[in-house]
């Protein structure tokens, strides 16, 4: 929607990714006036579907799983309007899967009796583990997603913190605490005797920035597990964009403006609070309760507030704040999907992680980090039409290709075969080395491929000035930069030092992932 002359709305929200939109709706739906500015000419930030490779065949250019926005706060309260508005998901019965060198694989279906049986192939002994597991998750699921799903103030974490010692005591504290703290590696290996999987859900951790070894991170792979287990995955039907277009499209319906190619320069203060902001064409737009930034902190401090927020402990805090390792996508047009070697059961599954060991993800991250293309990548592998069809002409498929983990800026090669230093250069070399290991596991996969589209990290943040360096998370999830540190420690509240001025997206708690929390929550507060 174009608007120009002089703008005013209630609340400003500067960028169009689902935690501004979250945000706008439901502060819509209070009777707020709502106006959204957006740089590019889609909304959605990382949740975008587009035709890449060839007529008729829809890629989700970032995002794909769209699990914790089915299962959100937000979607309790506004699944019903937005189902109105033509939101619909695919439900995937056969979730993730890992193949291994030796030709076996593991993986996690929605029936409980398939997992364990797969897992009894690998151990009895694990296979037991597993529906122990899964058994207590019904009752610690509550109190996880509590926290997870509680911003982060004192009166809010002691609410949670009470419920749960009242209602599972200072063991499963104390236990949790212990998750909580943990390497991948370290929760794993005490779980599971197979290193098979192990390996399945250590790849988990590898979504986020968390080797098997970064303490915090076990409880990412603790979690998609057991919750694919009881819930399946959701993928949106015909794309992830499903979900951006009802939203938008319920966000109009309650009055709110979405404006696209409308970026935003600079945020307008007056006695120490914001008041609006002015767009790159020079356009104003007046703030009457709230502007609130779906940014990360650096761009926040050093780009919208220009010389600052004005108060230095934030400013640095913001300055400082940490970029994970970068990421390509790989989008295939294919006639059929891969014929894995390991069975062809493999075919069904959402995701195919190509991640065998823990040993090779430490080292791929690792590499990345010292700025070396990894020799072996850890391959997030999407099959998308396995699950819906309807995102490719009739018998043919996409795929969707994460490469994890990358370095932003190239020093060298691991390997020692791609000479290139800048990303341009090495692009197709690299997507070449990801078609090879796809190649190993599944025979036959590069004769099938129709066309193909690669977006480098340097891609990635030309097209999201968030996604910094190609980190797709918008900035690390270690422990000293999570919960009550994101993005500051002190401002995990999403208020910053500018009255009126709030900061949300994945740069915030509870980070990253398509469950629209940081908008959700902060609309809450100011609705209130």
């Amino acid at each position: 929607m174009n608007v120009r002359g002089h703008m005013a709305f209630d609340a400003v929200l500067i960028g169009a990714g689902h935690n501004a939109l979250a945000a706008a709706i439901h502060l819509a739906s209070r009777g707020w006036s709502v106006g959204v500015f957006e740089r590019s000419d889609a909304a959605g930030g990382a949740v975008r579907t587009e035709e890449v490779t060839l007529p008729g065949f829809r890629h989700d250019l970032y995002a794909m799983n769209l699990s914790l926005f089915a299962g959100s706060p937000f979607m309790a309260e506004h699944g019903e309007s937005l189902a109105a508005h033509g939101l619909a998901f695919a439900p995937a019965e056969h979730c993730f899967a890992s193949p291994m060198r030796d030709g076996h694989w593991f993986g996690v279906s929605k029936d409980l009796e398939t997992t364990v049986g797969r897992a009894a192939e690998f151990s009895e002994e694990d296979a037991a583990r597993w529906r122990e597991m899964f058994a207590a998750f019904g009752a610690d699921a509550p109190h996880l997603f509590a926290l997870l799903g509680s911003p982060m103030t004192k009166r809010a974490l002691a609410k949670v913190a009470w419920k749960a010692w009242r209602a599972k005591g200072t063991s499963w504290m104390l236990d949790t605490l212990r998750l909580l703290t943990s390497s991948p590696r370290a929760f794993l290996e005490e779980q599971f005797r197979s290193p098979e999987i192990r390996a399945t859900l250590a790849a988990w951790g590898m979504h986020l920035d968390f080797a098997p070894d970064i303490a915090g991170g076990a409880l990412f792979p603790y979690l998609e597990a057991m919750a694919d287990q009881s819930f399946g995955m959701a993928l949106g039907q015909g794309g992830a964009d499903v979900m951006i277009k009802a939203m938008v499209a319920r966000l109009v319906a309650l009055g709110g403006t979405v404006q696209l190619n409308a970026e935003v320069a600079e945020i307008a203060r007056r006695d120490g609070r914001a008041v609006g902001v002015r767009l790159a064409d020079g356009a104003t737009v007046e703030a009457k309760r709230a502007v609130i930034a779906g940014v990360t902190p650096r761009a926040l401090v050093g780009q919208l507030l220009g010389d600052g927020s004005g108060d230095s402990r934030y400013d640095n805090g913001a300055r400082a704040f940490r970029y994970g390792p970068g990421t390509m996508m790989v989008h295939l047009a294919v006639s059929d999907l891969p014929d894995w070697s390991a069975g062809e059961e493999l075919k069904r599954f959402a995701y195919v992680h190509l991640a065998p060991d823990m040993d090779m993800m430490a080292r791929a991250y690792s590499d990345a980090m010292a700025g070396l293309l990894p020799t072996e990548p850890i391959l997030v592998v999407g099959q998308p039409t396995a699950v819906d069809a309807s995102r490719a002409p009739e018998g043919k498929h996409v795929l969707w290709v994460q490469v994890r983990v990358l370095p932003a800026e190239i020093r060298g090669d691991a390997a020692g075969t791609i000479a290139a230093r800048d990303w341009d250069a090495a692009k197709e070399l690299y997507a070449d080395r990801v078609v090879d290991i796809i190649e190993r596991y599944a025979p036959g996969t590069k004769a099938r491929i129709l066309a193909r589209h690669v977006e480098t990290p340097a891609d990635l943040e030309r097209r999201n000035p968030n996604l910094v360096g190609g980190d797709s998370l918008a900035g690390s999830h270690h422990l000293s930069q999570n919960f009550l540190f994101r993005p500051v420690p002190g401002w995990a509240r999403y208020e910053t030092p500018v009255k009126d001025l709030y900061l949300i997206g994945a740069s915030t708690w509870p980070g990253a992932g398509t469950g629209a929390g940081s908008g959700y929550m902060l609309a809450k507060m100011l609705a209130k």
